[in-house]
Parts: C-alpha cells; structure tokens; sequence
C-alpha cells in the first residue's frame, strides 16, 4: 500500500458493533450525568424523538449530530469513541478513527 494512510477494511459486523458501542455511549453519558432526553434535546436543539430514535439504534448519528451532542453533554466526542489499545501506531490509531467517522 502506497497511501501515507493505510485503509483498515472493517466488516459490516464490525462497522454495526463500532456504531452501537457509540450509541450505548452516549446513552451512558447521558444518564450518568442525570440528562433526560429532553433536556438533551433543548440543549442540541434536535427533537427528543430523534434522540430517542438514536438511542434506540433506529437513527445513525452523523458527525455534527456526535460534536453538537458532545457539546451538551459537556464531554470530549472522543467520549463516544471505543478505548484505543495504547499498543497501536499512530497510523492504526488514525484508521480506526477514520473508519469510525466513515461508519456513521
């Protein structure tokens, strides 16, 4: 591979998995630290039924969905991020983080 960024192909299952440990993030965060959904939703300005679809998995979060969240909650948007092995190079630590941001 040429690319100063090697590409990381990741199974559908995978993909799935990364989506729903982001999911179950910020649901996490959210009730540790004691936010309805609704004071959620007024805090993003996004509806409390996307919210609730969002949690639920029926909705996928994109990008701006994840920083505006992030921001509400008062958490860095690596929070929503699985725990990277401190073993992984710097390019390993950036394909998975871009096959994160691709996967949602």
């Amino acid at each position: 591979m040429n690319s100063a960024i090697g590409i990381v192909l990741l199974s559908m299952e995978q993909v799935e998995e990364q989506l729903h440990y982001v999911i179950r993030r910020i649901k996490e965060i959210r009730r540790e630290k004691s936010i309805s959904q609704l004071e959620l939703s007024l805090k993003t300005n996004m509806s409390q039924s996307f919210l609730a679809s969002l949690e639920g998995g029926k909705k996928q979060p994109s990008v701006l969905t994840l920083l505006r969240i992030a921001r509400a909650l008062e958490v860095s948007p690596k929070a929503f991020l699985p725990e990277i092995d401190d073993k992984k190079t710097k390019d390993e630590i950036k394909d998975t983080i871009i096959n994160l941001i691709r996967s949602l």
